[in-house]
């Protein structure tokens, strides 16, 4: 396989790619729709326990105080983002038409990511603990100005939001944390030794992902329900949009004079949008609106932003400096 090492591109993005070929040649249907999803669920949570079990009670405390970085993170995710999706429905609506418009507006109102915020901050050795406390910030936030958001941006009929949505959040990523918090004195020390494990843990959730989002697409048949000149445009479009939120972000970072590892932080999670929040938010706040249409600028986003994080972060990874305490805290 000495090959493989000589192909210019890195193996996890060749990972990704498998698993998108994967999904389009045998997309999860009927009975294994439900052993994904758990095979989803049981991935992010175990991810989370390990991230409880590693990460120092104090360093998750100094995370959330850090005001600047969550300030920062949370003015890309609700105020830049939205900015800009209104630009570009202004500029490209004509050819977007109202359905891919109102979703290229939707996808801008939504939360950041939780489980490939952090995993990304992780593989590129940055600062864990606020990466964690933005992401899951993030998401409570989100429960009320994203419907915020949607009422004064888009038209709808109907709003509100389910607090399922919240419970999700306590029970499948902040549960798992406490617990592997409690289990912490018992097995840290052993996660510190075996680090490959929670990198298999990383990667493996984004794979799940991945395969379980482009699954869905396939069996919906969505690519059936837009035309190829529309499809490319919402792909510049989403690659333009994630583009210039990374170059906004990461000049911000470091002009305002944040460290390598909290500069991670603000790129991976204010560069994010949820497509686990925001397929159920979207039949919330869009009651009998085609869904196809309105979630595929987010599910064309969620791959777009995998394949771009996941370069960027190995090349955080690789990077000369030593990983900050913060990043990894020590016992």
């Amino acid at each position: 396989m000495q090959w493989l090492r000589r192909i210019p591109i890195d193996r996890f993005l060749l990972m990704l790619i498998g698993t998108v070929l994967l999904a389009a040649l045998l997309p999860a249907r009927g009975a294994a729709v439900p052993v994904v999803e758990i095979g989803v669920s049981v991935a992010v949570a175990l991810l989370f326990f390990l991230y409880g079990a590693k990460l120092a009670p104090k360093a998750v405390v100094e995370g959330l105080l850090h005001w600047r970085l969550q300030a920062l993170v949370m003015a890309s995710t609700f105020v830049l983002f939205p900015l800009l999706g209104l630009a570009a429905t202004f500029l490209f609506g004509r050819w977007l038409g109202p359905g891919l418009s109102l979703g290229l507006l939707f996808l801008c109102v939504l939360p950041s990511t939780v489980q490939s915020s952090i995993a990304f901050t992780s593989v590129a050795r940055g600062n864990v603990p606020a990466a964690l406390c933005s992401a899951s910030v993030s998401n409570l936030i989100g429960m009320v100005a994203t419907p915020a958001l949607v009422a004064l941006l888009l038209t709808t009929k109907g709003g509100g939001f389910s607090t399922q949505a919240l419970e999700d959040i306590g029970l499948h990523l902040l549960l798992p944390f406490l617990l592997g918090q409690l289990a912490r004195p018992l097995i840290g020390g052993f996660i510190g030794r075996h680090k490959l494990l929670t990198s298999i843990v990383d990667r493996g959730s984004i794979l799940l992902v991945v395969y379980a989002a482009f699954s869905e697409g396939m069996v919906s048949g969505i690519w059936h329900q837009v035309d190829a000149t529309s499809l490319v445009v919402v792909i510049l479009v989403d690659s333009v949009i994630l583009a210039m939120v990374l170059a906004i972000t990461t000049l911000s970072a470091r002009w305002l004079g944040f460290s390598k590892a909290d500069e991670i932080v603000i790129v991976f999670c204010g560069s994010k949008k949820s497509l686990a929040s925001g397929i159920p938010m979207a039949n919330i706040l869009f009651p009998g609106q085609p869904m196809g249409l309105l979630v595929l600028p987010l599910m064309l986003f969620h791959q777009i932003q995998l394949f771009a994080c996941a370069a960027l972060a190995q090349r955080y990874a690789r990077r000369d400096e030593p990983a900050l305490a913060n990043a990894l805290p020590a016992e």
